[in-house]
């Protein structure tokens, strides 16, 4: 049976605690703060950005790291274990497989050096609906061809960092699904450009955590179709590459969440003494 190396190389090793040397100037108090001010952490995120770390998985040629999946989940980790919220940015990681792997080539070129930059920000993801959450399938927001542009309308809801982001990754119907032999088919993936775009109303949704999320209402809001990532009709198939490196970076966001738990709970079990001696040494804890 084959085995898995799962040491550091010296390389991750540096990775990490370059992540490391940028989150130590963003201790608890900074997220607080934000979190009291329902705040976006823009310092953090810009910072981050600069050094490249939100570009990891951009291949050199567009200006990013070029790195692995397996990278990009160190660096999320790594925040959440200092004690940051990498949530609040990486969204940008895993959107990319989906550009990468269908868009054009001016697309890519067009986007990715200025996203690898910070030039242009993508942290935005519209899939989820009201009526339709798992079951992606279900969802109701159309784009209808008119000549050179796509008239989107529809709801979306908890969708997060619209308002922080330059770009946005949409998908939509632009078939009916009872004009389709499966209902996985007529969906389609667009690369928007959000500022100022005409018939998007984004409305912030207050929730428990401190995500910056939103409910968004496009209403005959028009977009070049060139906007389209790849085949008309084939983008539920697109965003699998997208939620595939989601799955692993979101469960690197909650390993670093769990290092962090596990150390603080530690740290408190060796402090707090009750009856003459600390709450550690009691059995089970």
């Amino acid at each position: 049976m084959a085995t898995i190396n799962l040491a550091l190389s010296e390389e991750q090793r540096a990775l990490r605690a370059g992540v490391l040397e940028i989150c130590k100037r963003y201790p608890g108090e900074y997220w607080r703060e934000l979190d009291a001010k329902r705040e976006y952490p823009e310092a953090f995120v810009t910072e981050l950005t600069k050094a490249g770390y939100l570009a990891a998985l951009i291949p050199a040629e567009f200006g990013g790291a070029g790195l692995g999946i397996r990278e990009g989940g160190l660096i999320l980790e790594t925040i959440n274990y200092s004690g940051g919220n990498a949530a609040a940015c990486h969204a940008q990681m895993y959107i990319m497989g989906t550009v990468l792997r269908h868009g054009s080539e001016a697309q890519k070129r067009q986007y990715l050096p200025k996203i690898a930059t910070g030039e242009l920000r993508l942290q935005a993801f519209g899939v989820t609906e009201p009526n339709s959450g798992s079951d992606t399938t279900k969802l109701q927001t159309t784009a209808v061809r008119r000549g050179d542009r796509y008239v989107v309308n529809g709801r979306k809801i908890f969708i997060s960092r619209v308002l922080q982001s330059d770009l946005m990754l949409l998908l939509a119907r632009t078939t009916p699904v009872d004009r389709v032999q499966r209902k996985t088919d007529g969906l389609s993936v667009f690369l928007i450009d959000i500022r100022d775009l005409k018939g998007l109303e984004v409305r912030p949704l207050r929730m428990m955590m401190n995500h910056s999320t939103n409910a968004l209402f496009f209403d005959d809001a028009e977009i070049p179709a060139e906007s389209l990532v790849g085949e008309e009709g084939r983008g539920f198939h697109y965003i699998l590459d997208g939620m595939n490196a989601e799955r692993i970076l979101v469960a690197s966001d909650s390993l670093g969440d769990a290092r962090w738990f596990i150390e603080k709970a530690v740290a408190y079990s060796n402090q707090r003494v009750i009856f003459g001696r600390p709450i550690g040494a009691n059995q089970g804890v």
